[in-house]
């Protein structure tokens, strides 16, 4: 028998603004609007093996909120599913979040948030479609099921209408769950760190730029982000379209270009990873694409030609 230590990773997305709640729990209700819906779907390596599929849905909505709107509950839940290889390998978990939010200066341009994060996870394969060394052989289990715990803070500051700042840290896995499929405690899912910082700046009445600066760890594993995006405001007050293009880095592996639209309540995007990895040869330069959805209930009021509040 054959026995081998594996570090896991949790799934990721390239669009980490779109829907952020996906990078850090304490983004559940941390926006414009009553409540906000959201799904993602990644097929990534297409061109080299059995593509990785993810998807991913969320919801989210406020429980509570003082008549001022200076502090308030939320609740988020989170469901994904991420399936790659021959074997279908794949992760299911749903996770549920509890969020609270306060303004530490009893103003609507300074707010901080914290969460916490609880989750049921299943990792498995389909073993019918292993070929074994021996034929007589055949797996104990192919289902390992775990509960996870993670946290996060966020804070955002808008000092003008014209800029506003996010930055925010979270850490999931913290009680390292044990996913092995042999009853092995030496392997457990290591804890995911991430940091996110945004920065929104009106520079022109109808254009804005959106430099994003982020990373994650897990186990020895990392990625950075780093790159910005362009808004163009064509209307914000009877209606808000606000189309977008943005070019983004992981740095030592991929290009993103990404283009999008906000048109009221929603919110779409499409983006395409070009691959500049060690593994552009077999890719040609192909690593995923990637598409997503936001729908948010706003309350319906005029507008005003500024950055919006994360809570209204």
């Amino acid at each position: 028998m054959l026995v081998e230590i594996v570090a896991a990773q949790d799934i990721h997305f390239s669009q980490i603004g779109l829907n952020p709640v996906l990078y850090n729990p304490a983004y559940a209700g941390f926006f414009e609007g009553k409540a906000r819906f959201g799904i993602s779907y990644r097929n990534q390596w297409a061109s080299v093996s059995k593509p990785y599929q993810t998807f991913a849905a969320t919801a989210e909505a406020s429980v509570t909120r003082n008549r001022y709107m200076f502090n308030g509950f939320n609740v988020g839940l989170i469901f994904y599913r991420d399936q790659a290889g021959s074997l279908n390998y794949g992760t299911t978990a749903a996770n549920l979040i509890l969020s609270y939010y306060q303004s530490p200066t009893g103003s609507s341009d300074n707010y901080l948030s914290g969460s916490i994060e609880v989750g049921y996870g299943q990792d498995g394969f389909n073993a019918s479609s292993a070929d074994l060394y021996d034929p007589m052989e055949t797996f104990e289990k192919n289902r390992c099921s775990y509960l996870t715990v993670g946290a996060g803070v966020a804070w955002f500051y808008q000092p003008s209408d014209e800029l506003t700042l996010r930055v925010a840290f979270s850490a999931r896995n913290l009680n390292r769950p044990n996913i092995s499929y042999m009853g092995l405690d030496s392997s457990r899912l290591s804890i995911h760190w991430n940091l996110y910082s945004q920065c929104e700046w009106r520079f022109l009445p109808s254009l804005g730029l959106m430099p994003i600066l982020a990373a994650q760890l897990q186990h020895q594993y990392h990625e950075i982000y780093y790159g910005t995006e362009l808004h163009w405001y064509l209307e914000e007050v009877q209606n808000r379209i606000v189309p977008y293009v943005g070019v983004m880095m992981r740095h030592a592996d991929a290009a993103i270009f990404t283009i999008g639209t906000e048109y009221n309540a929603f919110q779409f995007a499409f983006s395409y990873d070009a691959n500049i990895s060690k593994l552009v040869s077999a890719s040609r330069s192909f690593g995923a694409i990637e598409l997503g959805l936001v729908y948010r209930i706003i309350p319906v009021k005029k507008r005003a030609a500024s950055l919006p509040c994360p809570i209204m």
